[in-house]
């Protein structure tokens, strides 16, 4: 794609949407070019000695050369594949090294749901730059954003809002998932995952599940909420009341006998597990296919 900037027309549609674009576009610095370059759009340019502010979010995408990111966390390097995270009122600044220049792609939005992932998810929080490669899956986003913005067809905005949201997903994926890549305890907790599924009405000893993959439970248990977002067995747990609920709505089985078949103590824990964890009593649920 060739470089290009634009700025993007908001409506009062788009920012009640909660996700906007201000702002797009792809830029090739070349080596030994005084940064930002002359040329660099008004209203985001900045010189080195001042950095700036921006009253928006931008997430740049370094696909080639490398250089630096300067925040008020630090100094990061950056290189082909790092994503910049650059967020609202956040004093920063950044360039290519002189003897490499780089390739930049970025977008700039801002609203309601911009605000929601990027101050309470706890993976974008922290992070300011992103090492996770050059991704056909991320570069290709970048790009179908681009082709919207630039054609500015009535809706582009609400479709590339959206993926904004898949680009911040690629994201969070990939920070959860680069901890376990290749390595024995993804293909343990893989194993599990599917053992629980299968297991479901057991009652699992997931010490001993651990133990004969040669795994401390503490450690299988701290990496398996890591890798899921729960623990083993709030996991086998949330199982079996997706089960009960298929039963429940499926089948004409008594609810002691579903409670039964699913190995809880009793009907009476059964029910008050059930409506914790669903929002409803068993018996409700049961009378909604009434």
């Amino acid at each position: 794609m060739k470089d290009f900037f634009k700025y993007t027309t908001v409506s009062e549609e788009d920012k009640n949407w909660g996700l906007y674009i201000n702002v797009a576009g792809k830029s090739t610095i070349p080596s030994n070019i005084q940064y930002p370059i002359k040329n660099h759009p008004n209203g985001y340019f900045f010189n080195w000695k001042n950095g700036r502010t921006l009253n928006e979010y931008q997430i740049n995408y370094i696909t080639d050369g490398s250089g630096v990111l300067e925040n008020s966390k630090g100094k990061f390097p950056v290189k082909a594949g790092t994503l910049m995270i650059i967020r609202k009122d956040e004093w920063h600044r950044y360039k290519p090294t002189k003897s490499d220049g780089w390739v930049e792609n970025y977008i700039g939005f801002d609203g309601l749901f911009a605000n929601h992932y990027l101050q309470q998810n706890q993976v974008l929080l922290g992070q300011s730059v992103i090492h996770c490669g050059v991704r056909e899956d991320i570069i290709d986003t970048y790009y179908k954003i681009f082709e919207l913005i630039q054609n500015e067809d009535p809706g582009n905005q609400h479709i590339a809002s959206g993926l904004i949201i898949k680009l911040l997903g690629y994201i969070v994926a990939w920070q959860k998932q680069k901890d376990f890549f290749g390595k024995p305890i993804e293909k343990l907790i893989q194993h599990a995952r599917f053992y629980m599924r299968e297991h479901i009405e057991d009652d699992i000893n997931l010490k001993k599940l651990a133990e004969q993959n040669c795994v401390g439970y503490s450690y299988f248990r701290k990496m398996f909420k890591k890798y899921t977002g729960i623990s083993p067995h709030q996991y086998h747990l949330e199982l079996k009341l997706m089960r009960a609920k298929e039963l429940i709505l499926t089948t004409d089985k008594p609810l002691k006998e579903v409670s039964y078949e699913l190995g809880f103590q009793s009907i009476h824990y059964f029910s008050r597990l059930y409506k914790k964890k669903m929002g409803h009593n068993p018996s409700e649920v049961r009378n909604t296919v009434k």
